[in-house]
């Protein structure tokens, strides 16, 4: 197996948290692995139970099983991991390279030991005389090594045998004497170990920055593919969705021109009977002509007054004197047309519209109202599900999340990444407010409902005045009064949606948000106004 095939192997078998071979190996409903201490630690310390790779949300703590084909295959991958250790300490210690002996001519033969008082190394023939003679049995041989100059002190050309911690650097028996008389010195070899555990623990830190980035590309390169994916299919989407109307347009067109061309061979028909029966009459009234002409040139008396009565008669011919063939008025035709087919596109859209929430509906949450947040005279249901106006002003601590000024109330749950919806039943009000807001949001003096104090929303006000909130108010012309406003929000892209729920159509949408604080649902039923505005502000469950 190739060396990067051995990397991926061992990816595979890493803990995407804690970036270790995994101890315990537990998966998640959504298929991901994790330690089991690991997973547990993470849903301890947040919120929200969430997959920390794909980000799915469990409502409730999920029940994790023991992967155990993973578990074997980790036990069998720790017992290759060592024996791979092994094998490459062995490997390393064989290839070192040969160092040659210093006293051989011709062929170099290879050293068996250095001498670090006479700085030469020896082969094993012309080691025998420090094994022999007394003198240069005294002399200290280590294992061959080259440049044996870069061993000895250079001041007192003795071996570098201590190490002096004030200087951080090596030094022979006499410099403590001579030079370095207040310093502190350990032998080289304690020093070695000192130093060679830090050089273990700094690949350990390299090693896991490494897994770290791995992981890093890993998720970029899936974030790429899941855009690709959803870029691909936005485009197919998209290119069936606008097929679709332009065959539609092409239809409308066609039945356009058709109805404006049958009208036309409906009026040219019309004309050519009247004509084909002018033209009869036409052929009958001369002959008639030329019938009575011949006749009045007659000098047989008795011939003329014989058929003078039939001739004399009018001939049997058509009153044309109301007829006329008036050119077809196509006044409204196109205009009709444009009606027909803006109804259709409608339809069309409409079907775009609830597709598009049914994908915004996977991310629904489900929100409850925070009563710390909630203005004395809001009254909210044991559930935390509705809130309404109730006129009357509690006695509640004035805590520092509380709004103080104005009937507002926020949701519990936060959001600081990814995307939510919720779903708000409006129905009977002729005042509100829905939307979200950030965490640092002014709570006690005056509130400007804008983007840049935190808000993003919309309302009703007067029963049929709707508006999104900016740094004016931006008047929303709508077909329907919504009974149900859903809220999407993509805190990533920046964006804040607001859709009629019964009618599958968006309502408003912020863009270009930049978030950088937790968002919270935003809430206000607004006062009672008398009883007129007395329903209350309900949080429905999403219908997936």
């Amino acid at each position: 197996m190739s060396a990067a095939s051995c990397r991926r192997a061992e990816d595979q078998f890493l803990c995407s948290i804690c970036l270790d071979v995994f101890t315990d190996p537990v998966s998640t409903p959504c298929g991901h692995n994790f330690c089991k201490n690991c997973i547990n630690e993470h849903w301890n310390s947040n919120d929200q139970y969430l997959c920390p790779l794909c980000k799915e949300t469990f409502y409730t703590r999920p029940k994790l099983h023991v992967n155990t084909f993973i578990s074997d295959i980790v036990s069998q991958f720790r017992q290759e991991a060592q024996q791979k250790a092994s094998s490459s300490s062995s490997e390393q210690q064989a290839a070192k390279p040969e160092v040659p002996c210093d006293v051989c001519t011709g062929t170099k033969l290879k050293a068996l030991k250095s001498c670090l008082v006479c700085l030469t190394s020896y082969c094993e023939t012309h080691l025998e005389p420090h094994r022999t003679a007394l003198g240069l049995k005294r002399h200290q041989l280590i294992d061959p090594v080259e440049n044996l100059e870069d061993r000895m002190c250079m001041k007192h050309d003795k071996p570098l045998e201590l190490f002096c911690k004030t200087d951080q650097t090596c030094v022979c028996m006499l410099c403590p004497v001579l030079d370095h008389k207040t310093h502190e010195f350990v032998p080289l070899k304690e020093e070695y170990e000192g130093k060679k555990a830090e050089l273990g623990k700094t690949e350990a830190e390299i090693q896991e920055m490494i897994q770290k980035r791995q992981l890093k590309i890993e998720e970029i390169k899936h974030s790429v593919d899941l855009s690709e994916e959803a870029a691909d299919r936005e485009k197919a989407e998209g290119v069936q969705v606008f097929t679709a109307l332009k065959e539609s347009v092409e239809r409308s067109l066609n039945e356009l021109i058709e109805t404006i061309e049958e009208t036309q061979r409906t009026t040219e028909k019309q004309a050519e009977d009247f004509i084909k029966e002018l033209e009869q009459e036409i052929s009958e009234l001369k002959k008639r002509s030329s019938e009575v002409e011949k006749l009045s040139h007659s000098e047989d008396h008795l011939h003329l007054l014989q058929n003078f009565p039939s001739l004399k008669a009018a001939p049997s011919t058509k009153d044309w004197t109301g007829v006329s063939v008036r050119p077809p008025s196509y006044e409204g035709t196109v205009v009709k047309a444009v009606a027909q087919l803006e109804e259709t596109l409608s339809k069309q859209m409409k079907k775009l519209f609830e597709a598009e929430l049914k994908r915004l509906q996977q991310y629904a949450v489900d929100v409850t109202l925070d009563p710390v947040t909630a203005h004395p005279q809001l009254i909210l249901s044991d559930d935390g599900k509705q809130v309404h106006h109730g006129d009357v002003k509690k006695n509640l601590p004035d805590n520092p999340e509380r709004f103080t000024r104005y009937a507002i109330v926020l949701g519990k749950q936060s959001l600081s990444s990814d995307r939510f919806y919720f779903e708000v039943q409006v129905k009977e009000k002729t005042n509100w407010d829905v939307g979200v807001a950030r965490e640092s949001v002014n709570r006690k003096g005056t509130i400007s409902l804008r983007p840049q104090d935190g808000f993003w929303t919309i309302i009703l006000r007067n029963g049929n005045e709707y508006s999104a909130c900016k740094n004016y108010l931006v008047d929303l012309a709508l077909k329907s009064r919504p009974q149900k406003v859903g809220v999407f929000v993509d805190y990533e892209e920046g964006l804040v949606s607001f859709y009629d729920v019964d009618a599958a159509a968006l309502i408003y949408s912020f863009t270009g948000c930049s978030f950088t604080e937790k968002l919270y649902p935003y809430f206000s039923p607004s006062p009672n106004n008398g009883g007129k505005n007395s329903a209350p502000l309900i949080i429905c469950p999403v219908n997936q």
